[in-house]
């Protein structure tokens, strides 16, 4: 396979106007390719726009500096986005790659990163674009040069410049989204905290973004989604198993933490009783970085509603009863008898005026409006996963 260094990037340009959000769960499709004797997993994973532990993840059988001719390779060119509001620039620490949602209802973008190693962590949180810099220069902080005491105080544009050609200056000082001078760093946990980029994968990103474009950084080793009516898992590993995966060389086993089984819990919703967690378990051990089904609708029981006990009103003790004021009846003086009263008192009961009694109204009809009903989801038809 010849290294032309394509990254499948096609073109795209800033919409004039603003168009509805992309709305699938996810992006891209799995991808199998058969190596070349002088393949490396750091030049395959550039020509296919993966970070290099993209590729020791998806194929930990196969060794990265001799694959060997004819080796099949299995590319994670597939990813669920990360649990974060799909606009502007969403970085996934943890999975070491960024998307930026620009282009309106198509598509977004996507790059590996590299991130900041132990102890240099990159900060999480949201931020925003402040400036855009072509040929940026490089001022080492002063913990770099107490570090390396060689290190000039300013570098400028040109081959020994660590920011590459171009630069994307966060609200956050002293951190940028980058170019490199390595790019074999793409994918792995190796900067002071910046966000570092392929060359050719950062002058795209500078062609499509502007100043004030909102950033959010999160890392997320477990994704999930529903993907036509199944859910699907995504596991990376966190950011100390990665840093354990780069010193040791070895991907071990890593266990489903509490964490992780209620961020998946809260995917699968009212279904989270009838998840196989032995199989959930088995594919967090891995963290291959593969979206993989974990549970389908087909299969699921139906769920049983919980019945809703309605509360009793609360009895009232005597003790606790308001006590009523009792009144005086007040005496009122007999009126004098006049011959008028007294006739009327002997009047038989048959002449006497009866009370009129009025008919009670009927109470008016509430009037109920009909209840709205939701709205439901489409979900569009894809092939690209398969339970």
């Amino acid at each position: 396979m010849k290294h032309t260094h394509i990254l499948l990037l096609l073109a795209l340009a800033l919409p004039t106007k603003a168009l509805a959000a992309y709305d699938l769960p996810y992006m891209g499709e799995l991808k199998t390719i058969e190596t070349d004797y002088e393949d490396t997993f750091a030049f395959i994973a550039r020509d296919y726009n993966l970070g290099y532990l993209d590729l020791i993840l998806a194929n930990p059988e196969v060794d990265p500096w001799i694959p060997g001719d004819g080796t099949k390779l299995k590319l994670p060119t597939q990813f669920i986005f990360p649990d974060a509001p799909k606009e502007g620039i969403v970085i996934n620490l943890a999975e070491m790659r960024l998307y930026a949602f620009i282009n309106g209802d198509k598509e977004p973008v996507t790059f590996p990163i590299g991130v900041g190693r132990e102890g240099l962590e990159t900060p999480t949180g949201t931020t925003t674009i402040v400036r855009k810099q072509a040929n940026p220069i490089w001022r080492p902080t002063p913990r770099m040069r107490e570090e390396d005491p060689k290190l000039p105080a300013v570098v400028g544009p040109g081959p020994e410049n660590p920011l590459g050609t171009h630069a994307l200056y966060l609200g956050w000082p002293q951190y940028l989204i980058h170019g490199t001078n390595k790019p074999f760093g793409i994918g792995r946990r190796v900067s002071s905290g910046c966000i570092r980029m392929y060359p050719e994968a950062i002058i795209k990103m500078f062609s499509l973004i502007e100043p004030n474009t909102k950033v959010t950084v999160v890392s997320q080793p477990i994704k999930a989604a529903w993907i036509n009516d199944v859910l699907y898992m995504e596991a990376h590993p966190s950011m100390i198993q990665s840093t354990e995966i780069e010193e040791k060389g070895v991907i071990q086993s890593y266990p489903l933490t509490d964490e992780d089984k209620a961020w998946i819990s809260n995917f699968a919703g009212a279904y989270a009783d009838q998840l196989d967690w032995d199989k959930i378990s088995e594919l967090a051990a891995r963290r291959t970085g593969i979206p993989t089904a974990i549970f389908s609708l087909k299969k699921a029981e139906p769920v049983k509603e919980k019945p809703v006990e309605k509360e009793l009103p609360k009895e009232v003790k005597k003790d606790e009863a308001p006590e009523q004021k009792k009144e005086t009846p007040v005496k009122q003086a007999k009126p004098a008898p006049d011959k008028t009263n007294k006739e009327a008192a002997k009047a038989p009961a048959s002449k006497q005026a009866k009370p009129v009694k009025q008919k009670a109204k009927a109470p008016e009809a509430a009037i109920i409006e009909p209840a709205a009903e939701a709205p439901q989801e489409t979900v569009q038809q894809t092939t690209s996963l398969n339970p």
